[in-house]
């Protein structure tokens, strides 16, 4: 009986951080050689590369927050820091021989799709001509800057902080927070320790659930190493922890909503005991509808003597700091913009056009959406990693894209066994699946009234609705039928 002949075809993947290294590992293990993986900086490793704040780091278990098939035995603490995740994904990425793939310092501009083929043209003035492109730039990756009147005019030192300026010398200086949101409730008591007086400018409070760090021995860390299996049984386990808890919560299962709504409320009642300051800190929409914060120093910082919580609205900002709308002038020498990023970008602002000449542009000029968080009709061989729809509530985003992963290699397989040469996702099975998303949405807690990132331009949040077991199960395999096919 003969064999279909397996053919190889050419791949490129945009964006070398977790997803874009886990994409390279996967198409390997399928035999694929002929991947290019496109990083528009100098180095890997994604939203670890860029935000090098101060107290910067991942609010999931670091036994959980690792690829499943490579435990990581040398992690310092539970909420591992920002520069040891990188330097694990640096590690995976050498180990797995990844690195040589990447085009570092090199940017796509466009892609454009004609006859079955991908063209891409780069930032170096290079082409490539591939069969599949992959966009896995991540979710949070365009800074946000707040439009405050006055802004450009302050004299002080101003940075976002995914853009932090390490030449700045901090001891002693006022400095100014605008934000309160998870990166600044982890930036927020590093300025405190070292700085005269630190004024936190918030608009809105946030629910924030005490998980205490622990920091890992030495004696840890040797037993991970002599025994792989202790570190994949963690794993498993914060998994299990976390898809019960917050993932459970968030979408408004009654008990689990409960669990959370109690340890946050219980968190703020006895971490803060000055009633006027609980007050301000205390939010007016329920717990999860922005994401929970998981935290163990914020409460603390923010009752220093040195520590000024502002709540009253931005007016402007002028050479010498920060005017609230009560007309109080806020003086300060550094300004630091806790205000998050863009999380409708994706894969723009690179110019990608489908069959047919239609825009990426066009396509999502009313509203983001995408099949499966992965296919938009007339994008033919197109996937987005990590799409509209993809966040699971305060689940762990290694786990999501290692979900993605395993789908996208079955629909490569197939191609590789010449069951299609092109797979477009068609306007039907598009509709339906954004109607059965926004179906399972008024049950959970990010319609409970707050204004969150999660949230598009329509009020609809671009999240998952839906328990983790029930993503994996539709995950599981391709369903055909919801795809245009063609072989030429």
């Amino acid at each position: 009986m003969n064999e279909t002949p397996i053919r190889k075809p050419s791949i490129a993947i945009i964006g070398a951080g977790m997803t874009g290294i886990l994409l390279c590992i996967k198409l390997q293990e399928l035999g694929i050689d002929d991947v290019t993986l496109f990083e528009k900086k100098d180095d890997l490793g994604g939203t670890w590369r860029e935000n090098t704040y101060p107290g910067v780091a991942c609010d999931i278990p670091a036994p959980m927050y690792t690829y499943s098939f490579e435990p990581n035995p040398e992690w310092n603490y539970r909420f591992a820091r920002g520069n040891e995740i990188q330097a694990y994904f640096k590690k995976v990425s050498e180990k797995y021989k990844v690195t040589p793939k990447i085009r570092f310092g090199e940017a796509v501009i466009s892609a454009t799709y004609q006859q079955g083929k991908w063209t891409i043209k780069s930032s170096k003035d290079t082409t490539l001509a591939v069969d599949f492109v992959i966009s896995a730039t991540g979710i949070l990756h365009h800074p946000a800057k707040p439009n405050i009147p006055g802004l450009a005019s302050f004299k002080g030192a101003c940075f976002h902080t995914a853009e932090w300026d390490h030449s700045i010398e901090l001891k002693g200086k006022r400095i100014g927070v605008i934000g309160t949101g998870s990166t600044a409730a982890q930036v927020i008591p590093e300025m405190i320790k070292i700085g005269s007086k630190v004024s936190v400018f918030q608009r809105t409070p946030q629910w924030i659930v005490n998980v205490p760090d622990k920091h890992y021995s030495n004696q840890d860390r040797e037993n991970w190493r002599k025994n792989p299996s202790v570190a994949k049984r963690l794993h498993a386990l914060y998994t299990i922890a976390v898809e019960q808890t917050f993932s459970k919560a968030v979408i408004g299962k009654k008990l689990p909503h409960a669990l959370m709504s109690f340890l946050c409320k219980r968190n703020l009642k006895k971490s803060v005991k000055d009633p006027i300051l609980r007050a301000k800190l205390t939010p007016n929409y329920r717990v999860g509808c922005k994401r929970v914060i998981v935290n163990s120093t914020f409460y603390d910082a923010i009752q220093k003597p040195n520590a000024d919580l502002v709540t009253e609205a931005i007016e402007k900002i002028t050479p010498e700091g920060v005017v609230t709308k009560d007309g109080k002038i806020h003086q300060l020498d550094v300004l630091v913009l806790a205000t998050g990023f863009h999380p409708f970008n994706f894969m723009r602002p690179m110019n990608l056009t489908g069959e047919n000449g239609v825009k990426i542009d066009d396509v999502w000029s009313k509203k983001i959406q995408a099949y499966r968080s992965m296919f938009i009709p007339s994008f033919p061989n197109f996937i987005l990693m990590l799409g509209p729809n993809t966040p699971i509530g305060n689940f762990s985003v290694i786990a999501m894209s290692e979900v993605q992963a395993n789908y996208l290699m079955q629909v490569i397989r197939d191609w590789q066994q010449k069951k299609f040469d092109e797979l477009s996702v068609t306007e039907d099975a598009f509709k339906n699946f954004n109607a059965y998303l926004k179906a399972g949405m008024g049950k959970t807690v990010w319609l409970g009234g707050c204004n969150s990132w999660y949230l598009d331009a329509d009020g609809d949040p671009a999240m998952w609705p839906y328990t983790w077991k029930q993503w994996e199960k539709e995950m599981k395999t391709p369903d055909y039928k919801d795809f245009a096919i063609k072989t030429f």
